[in-house]
C-alpha cells in the first residue's frame, strides 16, 4: 500500500552497504534485507576493490528507507554494516578520485624513470 509522506531527496529504491563480512552470501543478504520488503536485486562486490561492499534494490522506496533506518549499525557475522542511499554524483566523484590518484602515481613513476635517465647521462 503507498504511503504518501515527503522524503528528503537522496532517499531511493538502492542502497549501497559497506562493511560486509567477505563470506557472505546473496541468499543471507537477500534474508537480512528482505524482512523490510521486496527486493528487486542484490549485487555483491566481487573484485579486490568492492569486496565487502553491495548494493541493495527495492520494489519500493519505502522498503528502503526502513533497510536503511534499522538495519544501518546492524551487527552482522562480528561487522557493523553501514547502509546509505545510493548516490550516483557522490560514486562518480569517488571513482574519478581513485583514477586521478593512479594518474598521479603513473606520473610519479614517469618523472622518476626521466630523473634515472638525466642521472646517467
Amino acid at each position: 500500500m503507498p504511503q504518501f509522506r515527503s522524503l528528503p531527496p537522496e532517499v531511493n529504491r538502492i542502497l549501497y552497504v559497506r562493511n560486509l563480512p567477505y563470506k557472505i552470501s546473496s541468499s543471507e543478504m537477500y534474508e537480512i534485507f528482505g524482512k523490510y520488503g521486496p527486493i528487486r536485486q542484490v549485487r555483491l562486490g566481487t573484485s579486490p576493490d568492492t569486496r565487502g561492499t553491495a548494493f541493495v534494490v527495492y520494489e519500493d522506496i519505502y522498503d528502503a528507507k526502513g533497510a536503511v533506518e534499522h538495519l544501518g549499525g546492524f551487527n552482522v557475522m562480528g561487522r557493523y554494516l553501514v547502509v546509505l542511499y545510493y548516490q550516483v554524483s557522490r560514486m562518480q566523484a569517488a571513482r574519478g578520485r581513485e583514477e586521478k590518484k593512479k594518474e598521479i602515481e603513473i606520473l610519479r613513476k614517469h618523472i622518476k624513470e626521466i630523473e634515472k635517465e638525466k642521472e646517467s647521462e
